[in-house]
């Protein structure tokens, strides 16, 4: 189980980080396969993707349950507790680079990369002798280009279900906050009515989102083959749809954490790092609905 050095818990020697490391591997390596094989020639990445998701939700599990299991026993003290807060800050902090290197590539390709082929700027002879056609449009129609690859195709108005979703993730910080003071004032009822709020908004936008896609592809002929614009749009949504999937299966392991009385006002980090990472995924969100679908 561990032992103590000093005042600084040290647990025992884990195989949960080697697990960790072989499905992340098996999950990548399946993506990567599905993603870059033939048409119809997809079925051994998607079997190696779909056993290295079920190995990361086990690893998961597993792993979480062991420190659950130390934290119920006393095992963390308060010098634990502020390597796990600082650990998820960091943690949080890497997925603000993650964002924001995708972010970096939404306004490399639509401000810099689209009119340089379009011969503005510098980009004259780009234009000239590479793309003597490209009109430098940006969303519908594909900017004179990509339609010849993967058809013309229309982009998703701002105003229907993206803002539906915006109002739902926004209603989601507010019910999780309501929530995190009712932990603070030992009011599990309430915890439990805000919480499960919470986890219904998140399975709510899922749902919005998938039936978003569905449109796109089957109406709309928006598909990852859509040139840059058909990239970066589900490249972005996409992983915030893993990560809101994420948060939510999260939160409803909170849940049933608190309605077994795990969380206390004097020890709750649990509870407050999964509502960190919630709102960390609503403040991207509207990032996303500014300079995705509004811009």
């Amino acid at each position: 189980m561990g032992h103590q050095q000093g005042a600084y818990f040290v647990p025992t020697k884990s195989y949960w980080p080697i697990v960790a490391a072989v499905v992340m591997f098996v999950t990548v390596f399946g993506a990567a396969h599905w993603l870059n094989a033939p048409p119809g020639e997809a079925g051994f990445g998607k079997t190696m993707l779909t056993i290295g998701i079920l190995g990361v939700l086990l690893m998961f599990f597993g792993w979480f349950h062991s420190v659950i299991r130390e934290s119920l026993a006393g095992s963390y003290n308060a010098q634990v507790d502020r390597s796990f807060r600082m650990g998820m800050m960091w943690f949080i902090f890497s997925e603000v680079m993650f964002f924001g290197a995708f972010f970096g590539a939404l306004f490399y390709a639509r401000t810099l990369s689209v009119p340089w082929l379009a011969g503005e700027g510098h980009g004259l002879l780009t234009h000239q002798f590479i793309w003597n056609d490209y009109n430098g449009s940006w969303g519908a129609g594909g900017g004179g280009g990509p339609e010849a690859i993967g058809g013309r195709f229309s982009t998703i108005g701002p105003w229907g279900l993206p803002l539906l979703n915006t109002l739902i993730l926004l209603t989601s910080s507010v019910t999780i906050t309501i929530a995190h003071h009712a932990l603070n004032a030992g009011h599990r009822g309430k915890i439990l009515v805000f919480l499960g709020l919470t986890v219904l908004l998140g399975a709510t936008f899922l749902n919005f989102q998938a039936h978003e896609y569905m449109e796109a592809y089957k109406e709309l002929n928006l598909t990852l083959h859509s040139g840059v614009y058909g990239s970066t749009f589900f490249m972005l949504t996409g992983f915030h749809g893993l990560h809101v999937t994420l948060g939510t299966i999260m939160l409803a392991v909170i849940w049933f954490r608190v309605l077994k009385g795990h969380f206390s006002k004097e020890h709750q980090f649990g509870f407050e790092a999964v509502a960190w990472y919630w709102h960390f995924v609503d403040v991207v969100w509207l990032g996303l609905f500014m300079f995705v679908y509004i811009l």
